[in-house]
């Protein structure tokens, strides 16, 4: 399997060279030069098929012969060693639950798998690697648990001050070692911003090995497939496949949901369920990509206002926004129905969701009204624990903390704050390189 440039201005690559470089050199993101169609007998035989055995008939392709097949298999096989359950909230409302890896969120797969491959790309080279990511919350604490004390690699985190939770923030900026927080006095927009400068800047490139763990790079994208085979392995009605609605703010996981759909996994329709931050909405409205000025919201991984990998979605339909709508829609929620929706489903059906799920619930449940003959999983993206200091104001009770999370919040963060300023970050990489 090879890789192409969505700008088209670079030669193409292998799924090594990829997961290396993260971004083409014409600044492009990478894209498969073709999506790997799996035979009929795969999803007649899904259910009897391990996790792991699927997962790795799904992936085995996109890595192509770049690594051994037995470790492909153990990586796969540590990239999904907990639960991915869904667990029913309504009658036709499922949970699928992405939060059960060691930091709480759906991002601990993608973060997981990518240091895992990148770690056995770079293990005999003898220039240090800097792993280079911006985040809005969720990200920054998968990447720097996936990348921890990983041999050679050193991982630099971009995140905006203030703009993230409480426990994210312990998460990403308390591990130390080979792990460095910086923390920006802007939005993630900055943070993401400065991110694409630095792969920009010949000079700094030539000078240090700087890769990307973003949602831009081909080994985090990839693998979040895993969740909608699992979703659609444990989905009782198979002829009848579900509505899948996911909550949204840089759009990698949705974008893997599309590509595992293109693969042949049976989806009834994918929802983009956004925050105040509305440029896909209003995109699938008026077909003019406007990116904005991100809104600060109570679900912060979301608050993103260019999202890197819609380029991604539009690329698997020939960048026809009306082909696209017949599979897929868009739309906002408030904070005020997040949190109302929060303690209706805590109060009503005893289950409870964290801000980002809550948007998710709500776009499905408003678009199930509309069509009552289907059933529907919402995307579960983080533990609420996570996000205590929103969900507890809600519920007007403390959440019980997860193993771990106590000791984390305990520990001394670590960051040096920064303004939204490229020449520092450019200086602080090179300081770094020597």
């Amino acid at each position: 399997m090879n890789y192409y440039s969505l700008n088209r201005q670079s030669p193409n690559v292998n799924f090594k060279e990829a997961t290396i470089k993260g971004q083409a050199p014409d600044k492009g993101l990478y894209f498969p030069e073709e999506i790997p169609v799996l035979p009929k007998s795969f999803f007649r035989d899904i259910e009897q098929m391990s996790k792991e055995e699927m997962a790795y008939k799904v992936i085995a392709p996109f890595v192509g012969n770049v690594m051994p097949e037995t470790v492909l298999q153990q990586i796969v096989n540590e990239t999904i060693n907990f639960p991915i359950p869904i667990v029913p909230v309504s009658d036709n409302i499922f949970a699928l639950e992405m939060f059960h890896g060691k930091t709480l969120a759906f991002k601990d797969v993608g973060a997981r798998f990518m240091s895992r491959c990148l770690g056995y790309f770079v293990k005999d080279n003898n220039k240090k690697v800097t792993v280079l990511v911006a985040t809005s919350g969720d990200t920054g604490g998968a990447v720097a648990d996936g990348f921890y004390k990983v041999e050679g690699v050193q991982v630099v985190i971009l995140y905006p001050s203030g703009k993230v939770s409480s426990v994210q923030e312990k998460q990403l900026t308390t591990l130390g070692k080979n792990i460095f927080a910086l923390e920006v006095n802007g939005t993630f927009d900055d943070c993401q911003q400065m991110v694409k400068q630095a792969f920009n800047d010949e000079m700094l490139m030539s000078q240090i090995f700087l890769t990307s763990a973003n949602s831009i790079n081909v080994a985090r994208w990839l693998p979040q497939q895993f969740f909608y085979f699992l979703a659609y392995k444990q989905w009782q009605n198979k002829s009848l496949p579900p509505v899948i609605s996911v909550p949204s703010g840089n759009f990698g996981n949705i974008c893997a949901g599309i590509l595992a759909h293109k693969s042949g996994l049976p989806i009834q329709h994918f929802i983009a369920a956004c925050n105040a931050n509305d440029v896909i909405p209003k995109f699938m409205e008026t077909k003019v990509y406007n990116p904005q000025q991100a809104v600060a919201t109570i679900s912060n991984a979301m608050d993103v206002g260019n999202p890197s990998n819609f380029i991604r979605i539009l690329e698997m339909f020939d960048g026809n926004a009306d082909m696209l709508s017949n599979i897929f829609s868009s739309v906002c929620v408030t904070d005020e129905e997040t949190k109302q929706v929060i303690k209706e489903v805590d109060a009503t059906y005893g289950y409870l969701m964290d801000p980002h799920g809550a948007v998710g619930y709500i776009a499905l449940k408003n678009y199930l009204k509309i069509h009552p003959e289907f059933s529907g999983i919402f995307a579960e993206t983080a533990h609420p624990i996570k996000f205590y200091d929103v969900v507890e104001e809600i519920i007007h009770r403390k959440i019980p903390l997860p193993d771990g999370i106590q000791s984390l919040m305990q520990k001394e963060k670590k960051s040096v704050v920064i303004e939204s300023d490229y020449d520092f970050l450019k200086n602080y990489l090179l300081s770094m390189a020597f």
